[in-house]
């Protein structure tokens, strides 16, 4: 179990690095309220291009820490008491999936102009072209990716408050941040960190957790097996 906790606790806080570094390198990009112009001018100078690459090189590795995350996670869950509900554990993981993959599909549309003009040597004409993808992917993104983060972060932090890994008063905060990434409407990057900050807050008490597990299967926590030498003894009596 401590194994376990550990294990989603460290691939948590990787996945909230990297996922970090990638929103900051892709959101160097033009955004869809930048004038046509700032996309010319992105494009044709190629500066920012590569670090927009880089970014979406840090995407996959990001989504793999969080699979790391979501399956140690779901193995804490499966040993806690008392067991997780399964429409609960169910929705956990679909939620899981729905946002690692529709994740990977809007970076990759956000950055792909960039990434085919820095690696293919391909200059873009037409901003359009750039402002459309970049549309699909900040719809993929902030309408779909969010909401399922939103619903992993509601189903996981209901079943760890349930078997009392959660204080109440951190088990409020991470109630508010998972209703935020279910309920905003927006389309600023800064709204995507509530779900790294959510991981973070989850992973500090995972590691919490973990500590009191190891202790408890500690040998300073198991009954000395010497015998007492005041007790009765269980040899017999030769006489």
């Amino acid at each position: 179990m401590s194994s376990a906790a550990r294990t989603a606790a460290v691939s948590g806080l990787v996945f909230a690095v990297l996922f970090v570094a990638a929103l900051v390198f892709v959101h160097r990009a033009p955004t869809l309220g930048d004038p046509d112009a700032a996309y010319v001018a992105f494009y044709a100078h190629g500066g920012d291009q590569v670090f927009v690459a880089v970014g979406l090189y840090l995407v996959p590795f990001a989504g793999i820490a969080f699979l790391w995350h979501m399956t140690a996670m779901r193995n804490v869950l499966d040993g806690l008491t008392p067991a997780p509900s399964t429409m609960a554990h169910g929705l956990n993981l679909l939620a899981g999936v729905i946002f690692v993959t529709l994740l990977f599909a809007g970076t990759a549309a956000v950055g792909a102009v960039a990434f085919g003009v820095y690696f293919g040597h391909a200059p873009v004409e037409d901003p359009a072209t750039a402002r459309a993808l970049a549309a699909v992917g900040y719809g993929l993104v902030f309408v779909f990716a969010v909401r399922g983060a939103g619903m992993f972060a509601i189903t996981t932090t209901t079943l760890l408050r349930n078997a009392g890994v959660l204080p109440r008063v951190p088990a409020v905060a991470a109630y508010l941040l998972a209703a935020f990434l279910l309920l905003a409407v927006t389309n600023n990057p800064i709204a995507v960190l509530v779900f790294p900050a959510w991981v973070v807050l989850i992973s500090v008490f995972l590691l919490r957790h973990a500590r009191r597990a190891a202790a408890a299967v500690s040998p300073g926590s198991l009954p000395d097996p010497t015998p007492d030498p005041t007790g009765p003894s269980l040899r017999s009596d030769p006489t």
